[in-house]
């Protein structure tokens, strides 16, 4: 994506900082794009758990992608803040955002988004989320979710840096609760009958983060 159009999503934002982040983001981390390849060409709506400001949609949007999303997250001053940015651009009827607890899933079928969300539950809920997703796949749809994993090296603490700050922060409220081994994934996703893919997604970020893509064996 240029710097023109990253400049056009960021411009919807309240404050500078949210303009900052959005930039950034857009810039350095490949897992928009990487969405963008996963879903292009389909029709199937998006349920996009833990949708943050709606980034995700935004960007979606800005590619072509004309399928309906919806985004959920459970704080309030985030899904306040993407409603404002998508009433700005035009899209509060294409980018619907919800302020919802990501076990309390709305009855939809087709792809399903975790974007760096499934640390921030314990490994108990993690399992009982990947789960739940599962069950909101189409016959062709995708479970798309980047992850930090929990491996030994550099990347994995400058990981583990980064989240303290970003709880010390506020940014994002009691931090990081478990990080996910690639074992433990691929063998809730197997047994919930899930074809697991999984492979690095770090961008110009130091970050230890993966994209693991599920869909329904056939």
């Amino acid at each position: 994506m240029d710097r023109r159009t990253r400049q056009h999503i960021a411009s919807h934002y309240d404050s500078h900082l949210q303009r900052w982040y959005v930039r950034s983001k857009l810039a350095s981390d490949p897992v928009y794009a990487a969405s963008s390849s996963l879903l292009a060409g389909s029709t199937l709506p998006l349920l996009d758990i833990g949708c943050g400001i709606g980034l995700l949609g935004q960007y979606l949007h800005m590619q072509g992608h004309r399928a309906p999303y919806l985004g959920l997250d459970r704080d309030p001053r985030k899904i306040a803040a993407g409603r404002r940015a998508a009433q700005r651009a035009g899209l509060a009827t294409v980018v619907d955002l919800r302020c919802a607890d990501a076990h309390d899933l709305p009855p939809t079928q087709g792809h399903v988004a975790l974007l760096d969300v499934l640390h921030y539950l314990p490994a108990a809920g993690q399992s009982g989320l990947l789960q739940q997703a599962a069950r909101h796949l189409a016959p062709q749809g995708r479970l798309i979710i980047r992850n930090v994993l929990r491996e030994g090296n550099w990347r994995f603490h400058a990981t583990r840096v980064e989240e303290f700050f970003l709880q010390a922060s506020g940014w994002i409220p009691g931090g990081a609760q478990h990080y996910p081994d690639a074992g433990e994934l691929r063998q809730t996703l197997e047994a919930a009958g899930l074809h697991v893919r999984i492979q690095g997604l770090r961008g110009h970020t130091p970050f230890n983060s993966y994209l693991i893509v599920a869909r329904q064996a056939h």
